[in-house]
């Protein structure tokens, strides 16, 4: 079984790795150094009942509804434009210093809200943990699915609470200016392009 965890934990890291909404969030609270490991839990914890839906069955029903999928898809497109607008707008400020004092206000519960809409609301999450791991692990015998969950959720949680201890590190050296400007910048970007992505895909119906 030892082949199969690996299996999940190389297809896991592979699905991860790129960088999107959630790893640009998770990676800002871990440079403001504000609930970072809360926001790594939450992001760890999703990605487990996300995964564990997928491989035990919850392919079928994404499939099945392809409705439920527009839905969170354009549901998706409006948050990320949303927060990747507050993202550029303060990395043009004209005061980054005052801008990120105000964007270090943010409460716990909003920071909750927020991981959760970057996570629940982008449909690439479904696709990747619904169908690409959902389909395979749903053709492995009973014995081996357990496994190749666990290796993908192993993925999630070294990926995650890595990133976030990581920018937390590195803090000292991304809390000047220039570089806060670079990462809103980043974030914005990546906010706004994979929102343009989702657009597309709602478009053209994901085909």
């Amino acid at each position: 079984m030892l082949s199969v965890y690996l299996q999940g934990l190389a297809l896991g890291a592979a699905l991860i790795l790129p960088l999107g909404p959630q790893n640009a969030f998770v990676m800002n609270q871990g440079v403001r150094r504000q609930y970072h490991l809360m926001t790594a839990s939450l992001c760890t914890l999703s990605d487990i009942l996300l995964i564990c839906a997928g491989i035990f069955g919850g392919s079928a029903l994404l499939s099945q509804s392809p409705l439920l999928l527009m839905l969170i898809t354009w549901a998706g497109v409006a948050f990320l434009l949303w927060y990747g607008w507050g993202a550029l707008r303060t990395a043009f400020s004209g005061n980054i210093d005052l801008a990120a004092a105000e964007d270090m206000k943010q409460g716990r519960w909003r920071i909750v809200a927020t991981m959760m809409a970057v996570t629940w609301l982008n449909p690439h999450v479904y696709l990747d943990t619904f169908v690409v791991l959902g389909s395979l692990g749903g053709q492995m015998t009973q014995e081996a699915r357990p496994w190749f969950a666990l290796g993908s959720v192993s993925a999630s949680l070294i990926w995650f609470y890595g990133l976030a201890l990581l920018a937390a590190w590195l803090s000292p050296l991304l809390r000047t200016r220039k570089a806060q400007r670079l990462i809103n910048l980043l974030v914005g970007a990546v906010m706004w392009f994979i929102a343009l992505q989702l657009a597309w895909q709602g478009i053209s119906g994901f085909h």
